[in-house]
Formats: structure tokens, sequence, C-alpha cells
């Protein structure tokens, strides 16, 4: 018995240990696993950063527009460089009594996922394998995904290079290390998820909300921030590109 239960622990172990920042930091030199040589950030990248930028402005519009009535007064008080981007949508006459009609011909507000298949062709959610011992996983779950198309994004607090993480990172599995260093923890458990509501707390701007936190909850808003979810952890290959 005490054989299995270590055995059981030590593959747990292997597991989580290259999530664990105080064993990365001290096998960064000689682990080839934890970190990556890349001699030209370009050759790096499946598709280009205006493709991503564009896609996810694409969605972002689309649920914008999907529930304007909550969306439209915090709008006005962003930075111009970020009201520019939904200028199509400011600048026409009378925007808001136009989007108000096309709210009143749905009848209904839809819901998150059916926005990103209207809009990209396809719909992922979050749910659990049917793999025993799998846990969850990412799900095409309407549509079909084109290559080098984008499908989620990894959200969670970021820690910079200097900033302490130690304690998050106990058990934690969703620990993403950038290859410039930066971390950003994804679990929507524990003390992540408090250190993350604390930090969207303290940047609020009064009642408006300045970082969405629904990923922590079973009712996502933005129903691509499911990244953390999505496994790449492989010695010899990558199966998924994050950009």
């Amino acid at each position: 018995m005490p054989a299995r239960l270590m055995r059981g622990l030590w593959q747990r172990w292997r597991r989580y240990k290259y999530r664990f920042v105080p064993w990365i930091a001290l096998n960064l030199n000689h682990n080839p696993r934890t970190l990556r040589y890349v001699p030209e950030e370009s050759k790096d990248k499946v598709i280009s950063d205006e493709d991503v930028l564009g896609t996810l402005l694409k969605v972002f519009q689309a649920l914008f527009i999907n529930d304007f009535n909550k969306q439209s007064d915090i709008l006005t008080m962003l930075p111009e460089t970020v009201k520019s981007k939904y200028h199509d949508l400011l600048s026409v006459q009378h925007p808001r009594v136009k989007l108000l009609e096309y709210r009143h011909q749905q009848q209904s507000t839809f819901k998150p996922e059916e926005i990103l298949y209207k809009t990209l062709g396809f719909s992922v959610a979050r749910a659990t394998s049917s793999l025993i011992s799998a846990g969850k996983g990412v799900f095409v779950t309407r549509g079909s995904v084109p290559k080098g198309a984008v499908v989620s994004m990894y959200p969670g607090t970021v820690y910079q290079k200097y900033e302490p993480i130690f304690f998050q990172s106990i058990g934690n599995p969703f620990i993403f290390r950038c290859l410039d260093g930066v971390l950003i923890d994804g679990n929507d458990k524990g003390i992540s998820k408090v250190v993350y509501r604390s930090c969207s707390g303290r940047d609020r701007l009064g009642p408006f909300k300045m970082s969405d936190s629904t990923w922590l909850t079973s009712e996502i808003c933005n129903p691509l921030a499911v990244g953390q979810y999505v496994n790449n952890c492989s010695n010899a290959h990558f199966d998924v590109s994050f950009l």
C-alpha cells in the first residue's frame, strides 16, 4: 500500500512540477521542457498579429452589439484608442436607435457561444472529457474550425518576472510561462481566484468593471476565455500553439 501511494504521488509530481515556479526557476538551464529557444520572434508565429487582433475584434464587436444596453455606457469612458476600434458602431447616425431596433428584431439576447458560432462559424466550450481521469478540456461544440484559426484566449492574472507567485503556484496546474518570462495564472479556483477577483475589484471604475471575471464561473461572457484548459504538454512536439 505505501509503495502504491508513493508511486501515485510521484506520478502526480511529475505532471505538476512544470507548473511549480520554484522548480521551474531551478531547472531553467538544464531542462529542455521548461524553455524553448526561438531564434527569431517571427518564426514562432502560426498566424500574424493582425489576423489575431482582427478575429478578436470581430468577436468582441458582435458581443458588444448583442449586449449593447450594458456596454454602451462604459465604452464612452474608455480611452480614444479603444473607442476607435468600435468606430463603425459609434459614428453612424443615431447608432443607439439602430442597435436597439436590431435588438428588438432579435426579441432576445443570444448566448455568447451562439454569437461565436454566428461570427466565426464554430463554437467552443469547456467540458468534462469522456476519457477516464482526463479531467476537463475544450471541445468544439458546433461548426468546424479552419486551420490556423483563433480558438481561445488564456485568461488569468498576469505576473511580471519580478512579482512573487510562490503560494499561487502550489498545486496549481494552470501557471503558463510565456517566452519572455511573464507568468499567467489561469486557475479559476482557490487563492488564484481570490487574487484575480481582488485585482478586478481594484481596477474597476466606479460601478463599471474594467475586466471580465465571468471566466471564473460557469456562465462565461467571453466564449473564447477557455484557453487555460487546452493542454500542450509534450517534450516531443507541441499540439497547440499559444499566440
